[in-house]
């Protein structure tokens, strides 16, 4: 069994958290009210927005340490909801890695939205987390716990492959903030 520590109790931390216990896996779900609660998972999700992960890195960076780390963030410019705010050669992860340099940072989550992890589907199809990261023992670990959750989880290649997933990421929120398609629903994957 694994123990996944979840930071984040807005929409997705506790999708994701349903999805783990789902697949048999123990979850610690941690809000902002748990900064003093130590992280016990072996897996942190950080399912935050981006610009609170500089704060959790300074609080909770020792704790992080060589841990599998989950970045579902998608880095936009909340105020216009028009641009990503990471250079454009870089992504949320990849600036996540750096921050904390002996974890080993996914990307996941981050194309899906909470409704199509609670339902397992998207449009008929089974919900697929594409999993970007450099550390191939920790995209395999978290497959692992998406697939006992009854997702398909897919392997999206090197950490620099964040990139292109925040940027379908960004498409597909802003596609649902102007109504052109249902939080319940967004990109699915058809193998």
């Amino acid at each position: 069994m694994t123990t996944v520590s979840i930071l984040g109790t807005g929409n997705m931390g506790p999708a994701i958290a349903g999805v783990v216990e789902k697949g048999g896996n123990a979850v610690q779900l941690l809000g902002r009210e748990d900064a003093d609660k130590a992280i016990t998972g072996e897996i942190v999700v950080l399912a935050v927005p981006y610009p609170a992960v500089p704060e959790i890195v300074a609080q909770r960076g020792e704790q992080l340490a060589g841990k599998v780390i989950v970045d579902i963030t998608n880095p936009l410019d909340f105020e216009t909801f028009d641009s990503l705010t990471v250079p454009a050669d870089s992504s949320a992860a990849a600036e996540i890695q750096a921050a904390l340099p002996t974890s080993r940072v996914v990307k996941a989550f981050n194309t899906n939205f909470a409704a199509t992890l609670a339902s397992g589907q998207v449009g008929g199809q089974p919900t697929t987390v594409l999993i970007a990261g450099d550390d191939e023992g920790a995209k395999s670990r978290l497959a692992e716990v998406v697939a006992a959750g009854g997702l398909r989880a897919i392997d999206a290649g090197p950490l620099r492959r964040a990139r292109e997933l925040e940027a379908k990421a960004f498409l597909q929120i802003t596609l649902a903030a102007a109504d052109k398609i249902s939080w319940t629903g967004g990109f699915g994957v058809h193998a």
